[in-house]
């Protein structure tokens, strides 16, 4: 569900920590007082991540309702900016480098050690 991005326009991520205890109303007011967004935009999504980084949250209005949508990987991790805290507006590609595994703000692949490889 997270991959697919129907009806979404925007696309912001919280930098640094956010406590995913949160429920939809504690997403909503933290996008709203704290990053002077609006949660009640249509085809916004905001994405949260807390210390553990095999997990995040992602929180969309709908139009009617909030949708609340919750990803953990069952291997591997996301590499979530932590400098700030902040609300960064994510183009699709950089959204799809998150899911991927990059850090969308600073995105680099690892060199591999030619000797390593054998």
């Amino acid at each position: 569900m997270l991959a697919e991005l129907g009806g979404v326009t925007k696309i912001y991520i919280a930098v640094g920590y956010t406590d995913l205890r949160l429920g939809i109303n504690g997403l909503a007011q933290a996008v709203g007082s704290k990053y002077d967004l609006n949660p009640l935009e249509k085809g916004t999504l905001f994405l949260f991540c807390g210390r553990k980084v095999d997990r995040i949250k992602a929180l969309l209005w709908e139009g009617d309702g909030f949708l609340l949508l919750y990803k953990r990987l069952e291997d591997g991790r996301f590499d979530w900016p932590r400098t700030e805290a902040q609300a960064v507006a994510l183009t699709p590609e950089q959204y799809h480098l998150l899911l991927i595994g990059l850090n969308p703000l600073k995105p680099k692949i690892k060199q591999v050690n030619p000797q390593h490889i054998y």
